[in-house]
């Protein structure tokens, strides 16, 4: 595909590679698998980069790349590349030859066929990314059937399991979604999809994929080209350790092509991964409830707070936070970001600046209230998507919904604090949000997290 679905020069292709994975921040975590599309550049280059980004700088040697099939003839069930490597402008990408051996090893039914290889992209369209994050790694290339059976499915996932190192690999699925509705469908054929995959449960996947497959959703193909090798993924990143599940990107074809939206693919990128919460000890936490009452007090005098970039690891992660400011126990002010993309230091911060000033539910902090001022700060879990509301626990989980534009939050402590039952939670996160109190019912997002609360003396 280089010189049609991307460069084939390599100048250029570097080029357009770094410039996609330019604007992408990495979360804090260690990456266990990823979904990433395999479209030409000009329509999923933006949203695979999402992806790749994350692994870029990580002690990972081997990269399994999985595939389905689109043109025969087709792997019977699974074809490993085993041998020498795969060429891109960029340079070659060698086979980890040891690690396909022994996937090989593990059972008939997976076996080196390199007539199967020979007319698919979906590998091939991953590689210059992988060049770019990971120049010194090793792939594994894996075909397989996009509807093959959970049989094949648990046979290659249990096989990688048994093969891959406890740590320094990753494996990708390299799929599109939504194949050939219209722009709108596409949106909410994939937000069924995604919002499965978020679930962390394969057997959730397969059933969305089969409800909205017969709902008769018009021109609809497929809604994921790679549907096994997503599956597989997901079982071998939670299998390695996976804690979390996070949607990266979104877009479709349509995106670029306003002209051609009766048609479009979609793409999307997730990411498979562990978390490690954040480990403060009373100065580090000191330290930090010192740079929101600093942030806060700045901005009530309308001076300049003290810049001063800590050299602590711990304070520099990339966090997700809200800091809350209460004057004689009163609420004055809460501002926090779900996104875990500034590091924990400059995110108290910012948002102790907001939450002096800009929430909107509050006239400004004044100069006199700041004798009597406590601040709050919550660094927050990443987001998990709830299926069920029974998973919710009233006091330890706060709450997050999304629904076509609309947003709302509230964190753990405020169901505790007005005496708030499980129902209660949800039906006041839909109304913070501007929806019906029944809202998390519907086609909202909801999701649920955790925080790590530091609190002023006497709060």
């Amino acid at each position: 595909m280089a010189g049609t679905w991307y460069p084939d020069q390599a100048e250029e292709l570097a080029s357009s590679v770094d410039g996609y994975l330019a604007g992408v921040r990495q979360l804090d975590g260690t990456p266990l698998g990823l979904i990433v599309p395999h479209a030409g550049y000009r329509y999923s280059g933006a949203v695979a980069a999402s992806g790749f980004k994350q692994l870029s700088g990580s002690p990972i040697g081997t990269v399994v790349v999985i595939a389905a099939d689109h043109h025969p003839p087709i792997s019977q069930p699974i074809s490993v590349w085993a041998r020498g490597g795969f060429e891109t402008p960029l340079g070659v990408l060698p086979v980890d030859e040891q690690i396909a051996d022994r996937l090989m090893a593990q059972d008939a039914r997976i076996r080196f066929d390199p007539s199967s290889h020979q007319f698919e992209h979906p590998i091939e369209i991953e590689l210059p990314f992988l060049k770019r994050v990971l120049p010194d790694c090793r792939i594994v290339p894996i075909l397989m059937m996009s509807d093959a059976d959970d049989q094949t499915v648990d046979l290659l996932a249990e096989a990688l399991l048994s093969v891959l190192p406890e740590s320094g690999a990753v494996v990708i699925a390299s799929s599109d979604l939504s194949h050939y509705p219209s722009y709108e469908d596409a949106v909410r054929v994939d937000r069924a999809t995604l919002g499965a995959i978020e679930l962390g449960d394969p057997r959730s996947v397969r059933q969305a994929i089969r409800r909205t497959m017969e709902g008769g959703v018009a021109g609809l193909a497929t809604c994921a080209c790679g549907e096994a090798p997503i599956l597989v993924t997901m079982k071998v990143a939670f299998g390695r350790g996976a804690t979390n599940v996070s949607m990266l990107d979104y877009a479709n074809s349509g995106d670029v092509e306003v002209e051609r939206r009766s048609q479009v693919v979609g793409y999307g990128a997730v990411m498979f991964w562990r978390h490690q919460p954040p480990r403060l000890d009373h100065a580090q936490r000191q330290a930090l409830l010192r740079v929101a009452r600093t942030a806060a007090e700045a901005q009530v005098r309308l001076n300049s707070a003290p810049e001063s970039r800590p050299a602590d690891p711990e304070l520099l992660r990339l966090s997700a936070v809200f800091v809350t400011l209460r004057v004689r126990g009163e609420l004055r002010g809460c501002i926090g970001q779900l996104r875990a993309d500034t590091e924990l230091y400059r995110a108290v911060a910012e948002k102790a600046t907001a939450a002096a000033s800009a929430d909107p539910r509050f006239p400004s902090l004044g100069e006199a209230e700041l004798a009597d001022l406590n601040v709050e700060v919550s660094i927050l879990s990443p987001l998990e998507r709830v299926g069920d509301p029974d998973e919710i626990e009233v006091g330890k989980h706060g709450l997050a919904i999304f629904d076509q534009g609309k947003k709302g939050v509230l964190l753990p402590k405020v169901a505790t604090e007005r005496g708030w039952g499980r129902r209660e939670l949800l039906e006041n996160t839909c109304l913070k949000a501007g929806l019906p109190a029944d809202g998390w019912g519907g086609q909202a997002s909801l999701y649920r997290f955790e925080t790590l609360e530091i609190l002023e003396a006497g709060l």
